[in-house]
């Protein structure tokens, strides 16, 4: 995975656990049918969510049970 870079990506969670989980969630939405929020040359769903999660399009919320 060249792009996007993991130094934009950590900056925009508060660890990579986070990343990983937030994009895990937001990959499997997208196989199941949710539409993908930003134009990538990827038709991988990872991918489709790590670009999303870059633009600022994907927020997460911590709880104590997870992310929500």
């Amino acid at each position: 995975m060249n792009k996007p870079s993991i130094d934009i990506l950590i900056t925009k969670v508060d660890s990579k656990y986070s990343l990983v989980v937030a994009a895990a969630k937001r990959a499997r939405s997208i196989v199941e049918g949710a539409p993908v929020l930003v134009e990538t040359d990827s038709k991988k769903p990872v991918t489709q969510a790590l670009y999303e999660i870059a633009a600022d399009k994907i927020k997460y919320e911590r709880t104590k049970s997870g992310i929500k």
